[in-house]
């Protein structure tokens, strides 16, 4: 809140503060003769004097209570605010936390500045001497504590639904139960929402729906694809931004070292330019979902699926993850290879790239047996 801001409310209690004495002429009485004890019937000269001095003392104490710093540490400076409380027990909270000396001025506080109507819910971190000014102005604002959830590269709808449904901070929980809903409520027309999702931290206010998140992250990737897409490398055999994000999300669980990415995409090109199946082992598994164990065998290899690029040629039908943005980059901007077949090394990071089957085969043999 500016300072020019701040003096209107000043004003405002100063003038607002005389109509609640005169309105509230027993409380303020009250609360002197707490302190001075009063004989209506020996009103002396003395006891008007202290009648006087205590009520100017009364307002100004209310007064000076707007900017006064308030005694904030590590232990007290966390306030959760639930929907529905009102002011008396945001008040509540704050004086058990030792945070406000009293309830009575913070809520004329709120009263005379308008604010005791216009409270959030949510999280919220107090400062160091901050003041109940600023308190009200931070509660009014809603800007509580941040959290964060966090999409890797490589994982999968799925996980990324159950990370979001298993997060207590978020809400409507129930919308992920149907994806035929959820591509309703995101306006997304492809027939998967698989891939369709960027890798990244997305910060939350206690409360946020999830599917604001997921909003956020969908119009990250199509931002990102279309970025990637107007500097791609000409004459790519992808028919559209759909089908880079295809092979995106291929090579990103093929990848066990980034800088390889460029070279897998070549590889990845150089077989679609020729019409040659992928082979590759992660559409397999993808599309085996629950009845893959962690051994992929032959059988598994020859078993047919719409993801299985061993027994089908093209693309498979979806993303089968979640591609970075330097993946997407890569497969839109190939490394110029004459290979066609690549195998991981031993130390599960790198691969052996090869240009023919029979140097392949050997390498198979020289990294796998």
């Amino acid at each position: 809140m500016n300072l020019i801001k701040l003096k209107l409310i000043l004003v405002k209690i100063l003038n607002d503060s005389f109509v609640f004495f005169k309105e509230n002429k027993p409380v303020v009485v009250k609360r002197i003769n707490n302190i001075i004890p009063i004989n209506k019937n020996l009103l002396s000269e003395k006891n008007l004097l202290a009648i006087k001095s205590m009520a100017v003392i009364f307002f100004f104490w209310v007064i000076s209570y707007p900017f006064i710093s308030l005694n904030v540490d590590q232990k007290n400076s966390f306030l959760e605010v639930k929907k529905g409380e009102n002011i008396t027990q945001i008040a509540n909270k704050l004086v058990k936390q030792s945070v406000l000396p009293d309830i009575f001025r913070f809520k004329l506080l709120a009263k005379l500045s308008n604010r005791s109507e216009s409270i959030k819910s949510g999280h919220y971190l107090l400062k160091n001497n901050t003041s109940p000014n600023e308190i009200l102005s931070l509660l009014e604002s809603g800007n509580g504590i941040l959290y964060p959830i966090t999409f890797i590269e490589g994982s999968t709808l799925n996980e990324n639904l159950e990370k979001l449904k298993n997060n207590r901070l978020l809400t409507n929980n129930e919308s992920y139960n149907s994806i035929k809903s959820l591509k309703i409520s995101l306006n997304i027309q492809e027939k998967s929402l698989e891939g369709l999702f960027f890798p990244d931290t997305y910060y939350f206010f206690n409360g946020t729906s999830g599917i604001d998140i997921l909003k956020e992250s969908h119009e990250m990737m199509m931002q990102k694809l279309d970025l990637a897409w107007e500097n791609k490398t000409p004459n790519l055999p992808y028919k559209n931004k759909y089908e880079a994000l295809i092979v995106a999300s291929i090579i990103e669980k093929e990848l066990g070292n980034r800088d390889e990415a460029n070279l897998i995409a070549g590889v990845f090109v150089n077989r679609m330019r020729i019409g040659m199946p992928l082979q590759s082992d992660p559409t397999v598994i993808y599309g085996m979902y629950d009845q893959f164990n962690g051994n992929l065998t032959k059988q598994d290899l020859m078993r047919d699926t719409p993801y299985n690029t061993y027994t089908r040629n093209g693309l498979p039908p979806s993303p089968i993850c979640l591609p970075g943005f330097d993946v997407i980059e890569a497969a839109l901007n190939p490394a110029e290879t004459n290979a066609f077949y690549f195998v991981a090394k031993g130390d599960n990071k790198t691969h052996h790239f090869s240009k023919t089957l029979k140097e392949h085969n050997k390498a198979v043999k020289k990294y796998q047996r």
